[in-house]
């Protein structure tokens, strides 16, 4: 068993399990390539990992560009994200962006945020964004931390959808009314965060139920919770510093599935708690509690 791809509606297929250059590699401001950061992303390559989820905001796309050329692999096989720092600018955002990844596309690109946007910039964003697809400098294109009124606005003008809205997602977060409403848009979800029960928010009520499944099926903690959102037809983005840890990420999440009874095990014994670990003022802004 390998690492499943999931069917975007832009027609395009996307790697479930992505290398996240956020979090751990995140660089305060840009600058000199950080060869740590660089060597990361060159190692992920090399064990298989075929999905980079990057971002203009991590500074580090210098890094991913460079790690790509001397990898070794060739850009058609790489799965590479990136998103705009914000919704101003995104046809100069990603000349940036593509100059320092050193490709003339990537294949998904996003809005980071919709923070402090009205309607009507968000509306003006996503025609910018359609814009850089038709150019074919974007196979897919997509959003970011949205919720449905930013969502609703978007799809009012759209005439190509958001392929994908990459959310917080585990859990402790499930985000059931947004996941109902992407799925009847045919808007992929990518999870960011999908550790955070069992390395931000411990201990809580799924402790015990990870750790039973993970022995039960003979892998870590860790894929267990990459597996609740694959095996639901999503897409996990994390990422490790750990060399052992990263390899083991891949093998275990490409050797098991969770059956439809487990992934509805863990949701149900996670009820009892509610956490967003990232950015919960941006969205309590936004009217999204938690």
């Amino acid at each position: 068993m390998s690492v499943p791809v999931v069917s975007l509606s832009s027609g395009h297929k996307i790697p479930a399990l992505a290398y996240g250059l956020g979090t751990t590699w995140y660089k305060q401001s840009p600058g000199d390539i950080d060869q740590k950061t660089k060597d990361g992303i060159k190692l992920a390559l090399s064990l298989g990992y075929r999905h980079i989820d990057g971002a203009q905001m991590y500074n580090n796309e210098a890094e991913i560009g460079s790690a790509i050329a001397e990898s070794g692999v060739p850009r058609s096989e790489i799965f590479l994200t990136t998103k705009a720092k914000s919704w101003g600018n995104i046809e100069d955002s990603l000349a940036a962006s593509l100059k320092l990844l050193q490709t003339d596309y990537v294949d998904l690109y996003l809005i980071h945020n919709p923070f402090g946007a009205t309607k009507e910039q968000l509306q003006t964003a996503w025609k910018s964004m359609e814009a850089v697809a038709n150019r074919g400098l974007a196979k897919s294109i997509g959003v970011s931390n949205y919720a449905i009124p930013q969502l609703t606005a978007t799809l009012e003008v759209a005439t190509i959808k958001p392929a994908v809205n990459q959310i917080e997602f585990h859990p402790y977060l499930p985000q059931d009314e947004l996941c109902a409403f992407m799925r009847k848009h045919a808007i992929g979800l990518e999870a960011y965060g999908p550790v955070t029960p069992i390395f931000r928010a411990t201990p809580g009520p799924i402790d015990s139920s990870v750790k039973i499944l993970a022995d039960k099926h003979g892998v870590s903690d860790t894929a267990v919770m990459l597996r609740w959102v694959i095996d639901q037809g999503y897409v996990s983005v994390s990422t490790s510093s750990n060399p052992q840890r990263l390899k083991a990420m891949l093998e275990d999440v490409g050797k098991f599935k969770l059956t439809e009874e487990e992934v509805a095990q863990l949701k149900d014994v996670s009820r009892a708690k509610t956490y967003r670990h990232f950015m919960p003022d941006k969205f309590q802004a936004m009217g999204v509690v938690p």
